[in-house]
């Protein structure tokens, strides 16, 4: 056999004994553009829609989207029960709020307009609406025994990552604890990313919401359960909010960033879904549980200490990163760590928890840290030891 040819097949070999295994369910008609909001009518409509529940919250109300929304289904024929009084981090109460306001409405399909909160909340009334009980008997995932009605997700944010996903994270009132709700059936039929809408939004939220995908993007990316497809949705999450938050940062009307920053948030919360998430989300949730931090906040407190922690353990991975976004000189936990650092600065967004609230008594957050679903998945095992150290770098 001619040596070229030996040695072409000898690498091809090689490269299928490190093929990756995996399981990756995809089902989101994805509508991308400029005034893709005027669509939701006609969107609805091909999901068989008539009587449609539109969810969102006071502040999108009143930049006057959910009036346009509601217009475009009604222009449609379609019967239209406006809820807009969700809360920022959504509890079960206000999910049982959604179900009690709609039950007699009796929606068959389901819009959700606005930031994350809109979103999980509008999956949770999805859940109980169709399936009774409470939000508790979701958590977890594939709980719903029931149909769960078709819906349309529309972020007005570039940064949860909710409308890739098919959880939502709902808190529970009586210790607030977030609830990890997932079901294959609550995920949207169809997503409108409409690079208008996140344009108007008040400058803490684009910032919260900003760093929160790129911490999705980067910790999906080395996540223990990351997979081909995942680094691929993932790597191209970072590359267009990082080019992304830079534009929006000079110039906030910049219609082709705001494209970027949202496409690049839904292409990270398809990576969370296809893979998971890692310390930075396990240590970010109990200062929002116990704290009421922001949680595009919590997680952007976290990141930079996660991903130096991380080096060891994935250094060919954040190098690859490092190098897609054109950073160089040192070691690729650092420069990731540094690049996050500075966008955070740029944002105005804090350095350290302490410029927010004042923490005396550290264990019950560490004790919180480490029962965190999302720390499982980090590619540093995390102990007790690691969770400290990462809280005494934000202190």
């Amino acid at each position: 056999m001619n040596s070229s040819i030996a040695s072409a097949l000898s690498k091809s070999q090689a490269w299928k004994l490190n093929l990756e295994a995996f399981d990756v369910h995809q089902s989101i008609r994805l509508v991308f553009g400029p005034g893709s909001l005027s669509r939701v009518g006609e969107l609805a409509r091909d999901l068989s829609g008539r009587r449609v529940l539109l969810v969102s919250d006071p502040g999108v109300a009143k930049a006057g989207y959910v009036a346009e929304a509601h217009r475009s289904l009604k222009q449609e024929g379609l019967d239209v029960f406006d809820f807009t009084d969700v809360h920022e981090n959504p509890t079960d109460e206000d999910v049982n709020r959604g179900v009690g306001a709609v039950k007699n409405f009796a929606p068959d399909v389901i819009v959700a307009l606005g930031g994350g909160s809109a979103m999980d909340c509008a999956k949770g009334i999805n859940f109980v609406l169709t399936n009774g009980g409470n939000m508790e008997d979701f958590w977890g995932f594939g709980k719903a025994d029931q149909p769960l009605l078709p819906s349309i997700g529309i972020p007005t944010t570039a940064g949860t990552g909710s409308d890739g996903q098919s959880y939502a994270l709902i808190s529970r009132t009586s210790d607030h604890k977030k609830m990890a709700c997932g079901d294959f059936k609550v995920r949207f039929k169809t997503v409108i990313l409409d690079p208008d809408l996140p344009r108007t939004g008040p400058a803490d939220v684009i910032a919260a919401s900003g760093l929160d995908a790129i911490a999705h993007a980067l910790e999906s990316y080395v996540s223990t359960r990351a997979n081909p497809l995942s680094r691929m949705y993932a790597s191209h999450a970072w590359r267009l909010l990082n080019g992304g938050v830079d534009r929006i940062l000079v110039d906030k009307q910049d219609i082709d960033a705001w494209g970027e920053m949202l496409l690049g948030a839904h292409f990270a919360g398809c990576a969370i879904e296809a893979s998971m998430l890692g310390a930075a989300h396990a240590c970010a949730n109990p200062l929002t549980a116990r704290y009421n931090v922001s949680h595009g906040v919590a997680v952007s407190l976290t990141l930079p200490a996660v991903l130096r922690a991380n080096e060891g353990s994935v250094a060919d991975r954040y190098q690859k990163l490092a190098r897609d976004v054109g950073l160089s000189g040192e070691s690729a936990g650092s420069l990731l760590s540094r690049r996050v650092a500075e966008i955070k600065q740029r944002f105005g967004l804090p350095a350290k928890l302490g410029e927010l609230v004042q923490v005396n008594d550290w264990s019950e957050l560490i004790d919180d840290a480490l029962s965190q679903w999302t720390g499982t998945f980090n590619p540093r095992p995390l102990d007790r030891e690691l969770v400290t150290q990462l809280y005494e770098e934000i202190a």
